[in-house]
């Protein structure tokens, strides 16, 4: 199916910019007609995303993250992507309350909310090299 929408945004690993995220991919999906909880699952979901990256994959480093949003039909298409240290063993860290970062008040259910309020959850790492997570969700259903 051709693409009926697309955009990309790179921004720094700053905490602040979670919130443009968020937005950006809030109102880059307002052209399905979402319900207000469909809204807020895509929300939580990428806050979730890109909070991983700048938390875990570049530890308070700044460096770039890319988000990109792509609209097909109904379902909308997140794609998270950093270039951080990676994750060693991507099905322990998609364990609810599993985190690397227990001393900072990280609840280890980032993954848990992303495969919730989603429909579909795709992470993909490599060590030294980054990671991506791709997500989608229908919209009106």
């Amino acid at each position: 199916m051709e693409k009926a929408n697309e955009v990309t945004l790179v921004f720094d690993s700053r905490p602040v910019n979670e919130a443009l995220a968020r937005i950006t991919a809030a109102s880059f999906c307002t052209q399905l007609n979402p319900t207000l909880e469909e809204v807020a699952d895509l929300k939580t979901a990428v806050s979730e995303a890109v909070t991983n990256s700048i938390i875990h994959a570049y530890e308070g480093e700044i460096h770039k993250i890319e988000m990109k949003l792509c609209i097909t039909g109904q379902e909308i298409y997140v794609e998270i992507t950093d270039h951080g240290k990676g994750i060693p063993d991507i099905q322990k860290a998609m364990e609810p309350m599993y985190t690397t970062k227990a001393d900072t008040d990280r609840s280890g259910m980032g993954f848990t909310f992303m495969e919730a309020f989603m429909d579909d959850l795709k992470v993909e790492s490599q060590v030294g090299a980054g990671t991506r997570v791709r997500m989608k969700k229908l919209i009106g259903r």
